[in-house]
């Protein structure tokens, strides 16, 4: 053969190559990038991808939250959400707006990818050479049944800002996850008009900061933990300072700090006039079970402001809790710095959850669900798989361990001094329990009523809490609630507490949360 044609016969074959390799890598390769862009139109056809169908999103019962159906007299899709159920699966879902085209929160935006039409995987040499798009439904970690039950028990409360989340503490599966007041995510879709959307966005959006429903309530509403915080402190005794657990605590209703000046600062015990506390015993499990404010700002001071802030940091604080939301919408809690609060005062503050600490219903789950798993927190997640309309998994969740909080030690002595919270008399939440855990086994607990405003009536009440908590029990329920009671409520004259205000709210969903998930 001529040299020339065999020359000529072999660059052909290399374009032909070339061209091979680039169109399988824009149709393989570079597919999922591109069917991502809102912006870019379907292959199929040339309606923009905010107007084509999009998959479903269903529970972990099969329970169908989000659908898209097309609209009459129109080539377009709504999206629609159940109305029975919308609002309480609102925080999670998010929503879909494909008529301003601007706004798409929750697991909308975060498995967008796979919800929208996009080109199916290439697994036959036929669909190699063929084009085809499908959507995949994303299917949830959460129940119908114990959603409905803990967006119910908020709803029931009638204390706007609440939230509530509940989760696996060996998995990291949010089993629940609501707030009150919620949304309806049907009014921010097709068919609405522009201004019928924008209209909405007004109303639902004119509530108090810490209370708009959106983003959720309960992964980006820090508050003043309160009490709940004492968690974390008592685990920074046993990490960072064990002779203090064998300390002997005065009965007293106020304490002194150190250093504060002339007259010293003051912090006092629940109630005016304050309780003395502890009682009936001058013990930590004493102090913890009475919730002594007077015995763990004294630990704070003792403990100091470095060992306080790297307790807080490995139980989650200071960084956004990696839950497959939107980054945006899941909000850092925060414990301060040791310079600030380097003043005796404040060691003491911040080691009760006050001063400038604030966390999220999601970050108080997160602690204790560390408690509950030998100190290990894992890795918070709401979607458990993407399934194609092949019926192929495109996606599936595993555990994974996001960070050491601490030492399996450590949590086996806390777990064993928060069961007093619920087990002991004078625990502040054993009446709440007695009253409303009936028929649970035994549960582990800490209360908190955190104050937003120095002599303001208004309060963060709050309740976490995992089991089963009986020795040799493995927990497999953590949880957080917390219900603000703001200063303008008839509420406020009755003292409320964390057991008393987010015990009825919390405590009815763990008994129906250990049913789902024994």
């Amino acid at each position: 053969m001529n040299p020339r044609i065999r020359w000529v016969g072999a660059v052909l074959m290399l374009c032909f190559v070339l061209l091979f390799l680039q169109l399988n890598s824009i149709q393989v390769r570079q597919a999922s990038r591109l069917a991502s862009n809102p912006m870019i139109t379907s292959v199929a056809n040339s309606t923009p991808l905010w107007n084509l169908p999009r998959g479903k999103i269903v529970t972990s019962d099969g329970y169908v939250i989000a659908y898209s159906k097309r609209i009459k007299k129109s080539p377009y899709y709504e999206r629609v959400y159940p109305s029975q159920t919308a609002e309480a699966f609102a925080p999670i879902t998010g929503a879909f707006d494909n008529v301003l085209q601007s706004n798409l929160f929750g697991v909308e935006s975060s498995y967008n990818s796979y919800l929208q039409q996009h080109e199916s995987p290439v697994n036959t040499l036929g669909q190699l050479l063929s084009q085809h798009t499908e959507t995949d439904s994303i299917q949830l970690t959460i129940s119908k049944q114990l959603q409905l039950e803990a967006y119910d028990t908020l709803k029931a409360a009638n204390e706007p800002g609440s939230a509530m989340v509940i989760v696996d503490p060996h998995t990291g599966k949010i089993l629940a996850m609501a707030e009150y007041p919620s949304f309806d995510p049907n009014m921010l879709t097709a068919p609405r008009s522009v201004k019928q959307i924008n209209d909405y966005y007004k109303q639902i959006t004119s509530l108090p900061g810490d209370q708009i429903p959106y983003p959720n309530i309960a992964t980006y509403r820090p508050l003043a933990p309160g009490s709940t915080f004492k968690v974390v402190t008592t685990s920074a005794i046993f990490d960072h300072d064990p002779a203090i657990a064998n300390q002997s605590f005065p009965t007293e209703g106020y304490y002194s700090f150190p250093n504060s000046g002339k007259p010293p600062i003051r912090i006092h015990n629940y109630g005016y006039p304050p309780e003395l506390c502890p009682v009936n015993g001058n013990t930590l499990a004493q102090a913890l079970a009475m919730s002594c404010d007077t015995a763990y700002s004294k630990i704070g001071v003792q403990l100091g402001p470095t060992n306080l802030a790297l307790e807080a940091r490995s139980f989650g604080f200071d960084s956004r809790p990696p839950v497959d939301l939107p980054a945006s919408e899941v909000a850092v809690s925060n414990f301060p710095s040791p310079t600030q609060i380097n003043a005796t005062p404040y060691m003491g503050y911040s080691a009760i959850g006050q001063f400038d600490d604030t966390a999220t219903a999601l970050q108080m789950a997160l602690v204790v669900a560390a408690i509950a798993n030998n100190g290990v927190i894992m890795r918070p997640y709401l979607v458990s798989q993407a399934v194609s309309s092949y019926g192929t998994i495109e996606y599936k969740a595993h555990p994974q361990v996001w960070r050491r909080a601490t030492s399996a030690s450590t949590a086996a002595q806390v777990r064993k001094l928060m069961l007093g919270v619920t087990q002991n008399p004078l625990g502040t939440a054993y009446g709440v329990f007695q009253q409303y855990g009936q028929g649970l086994p035994t549960f582990a607990a800490k209360t908190g009523t955190a104050e937003p405003q120095k002599n303001v009536c208004g309060t963060y009440n709050w309740l976490v809490s995992f089991g089963p908590a009986d020795s040799g029990q493995t927990p497999s329920i953590a949880g957080a609630a917390v219900v603000p009671i703001p200063s303008n409520s008839a509420s406020c004259i009755s003292n409320p507490t964390g057991a008393s205000v987010a015990g009825p709210v919390l405590i009815p969903t763990l008994r129906a949360a250990l049913a789902i998930n024994p």
